[in-house]
């Protein structure tokens, strides 16, 4: 069967996950990740679910970015999306979740290479963003994980680092009651208007 994100590729379907759904996709990713990067898999899927990080600034983090102690993470301009414009803040302070915090330490404090990016893998310091989408769709597979999208139920193969930003906003407005205004803020949209644009729907799903 064609999945739904991708059999209309012009329509740009929004894809996302419930929170449950999430959870599923963490449990996959222990479960199906050979034993030294099951700690970092997770993380990777924990790190994109709390933020709304993009793919490209995920594996951009380097660890010194990180004030676990605060619950902070502060992304600089030259690893975000837009920069350089008059709308990227020079410096991103992003609050983590306790689960986030508690999830980076147990994996910063047994990871199997030391390296100044958070995320390596065996052949380089630094992982790339394809090998995170690999991540991602494979544990979406592995567990069967059909997203929502909005031409319909998808299918695993349609379960992308994006789709967790996506799930982000999802989360927040309908699970934590938060504005659109404040989905702009945590995703960090040049405008309001962009997220109305994408999310504006999610408070009658």
């Amino acid at each position: 069967m064609a999945s739904a994100a991708n059999s209309q590729t012009d329509a740009k379907a929004t894809v996302w996950l419930k929170p449950k759904q999430v959870d599923q996709l963490r449990s996959a990713t222990v479960e199906n990740s050979a034993d030294y990067l099951t700690g970092r898999n997770d993380a990777m899927i924990a790190t994109l679910y709390d933020t709304g990080l993009r793919v490209n600034e995920l594996v951009s983090l380097d660890v010194d970015m990180f004030d676990l102690d605060d619950a902070l993470l502060g992304l600089p301009a030259d690893i975000q999306k837009d920069y350089p414009n008059d709308n990227t803040p020079t410096y991103a302070p992003i609050g983590l979740d306790e689960d986030t915090v508690r999830t980076l330490r147990m994996y910063l404090a047994n990871r199997w290479k030391d390296s100044t990016a958070v995320f390596p893998t065996r052949q380089s310091p630094r992982i790339g963003t394809e090998s995170v989408r690999n991540v991602v769709t494979d544990a979406a597979a592995a567990a069967g994980i059909r997203p929502y999208t909005t031409l319909g139920r998808g299918e695993p193969e349609d379960v992308t680092p994006h789709t967790l930003r996506h799930s982000v906003a999802y989360r927040m407005i309908n699970h934590e009651g938060k504005s659109l205004y404040e989905v702009t803020k945590r995703l960090r949209h040049a405008t309001i208007q962009t997220t109305e644009r994408v999310y504006a729907h999610f408070d009658r799903v």
